[in-house]
């Protein structure tokens, strides 16, 4: 039996020019269990790459210090601006009058004029606990006791649009 020389042998390629490597048979896949080694080095360097990820996001922007609701309008602004001189409706009703208050909105920030629909109250009257004098019934978290000692909100607003109409009437 004579023994037939391969291409090889015989000194010749058997790769054709611009014809890349293939295997016969493909290369076994690594084990999914590598050694303990490593497999600790693998585990730095995706904790590494994760820490540097988290390191180039930028915070988000805020929009309004978190709430909801779109900013007012010019108009809508200068109407809370106005109510606001009035002082605090529930502080007037207990016989004083405060002028440190900030806008309560009545249904909230997010439905269609909703800052037309505000009050002017004192801190203690807004929310409970805050405030010189933290015995005050606050509209939160407490509605119903506010509400059932001072009137509805919407009756309270009734009354300060009708102040400050009485005020424009004598300014004109």
């Amino acid at each position: 039996m004579l023994k037939q020389k391969t291409p090889m042998a015989r000194g010749k390629s058997t790769l054709k020019p611009g014809k890349p490597l293939q295997r016969k048979t493909p290369m076994p896949r690594a084990s999914i269990k590598a050694s303990a080694a490593g497999a600790g080095l693998l585990r730095i360097a995706a904790t590494q790459a994760r820490a540097r990820t988290r390191e180039t996001k930028l915070p988000k922007p805020i929009k309004s210090r978190g709430f909801k609701g779109r900013p007012p309008t010019a108009e809508e602004a200068r109407f809370m601006d106005a109510i606001a001189q009035l002082g605090c409706p529930a502080c007037r009703q207990d016989g004083w009058h405060n002028p440190d208050v900030s806008i309560h909105h009545i249904d909230g920030r997010t439905k269609p004029g909703a800052h037309l629909l505000v009050l002017p109250l004192c801190a203690g009257h807004h929310q409970h606990g805050t405030g010189p004098k933290t015995t005050l019934i606050a509209v939160h978290p407490y509605k119903a006791r506010f509400e059932a000692r001072y009137g509805t909100q919407r009756e309270l607003l009734a009354e300060c649009i009708e102040r400050l109409n009485l005020g424009q009437r004598e300014a004109a």
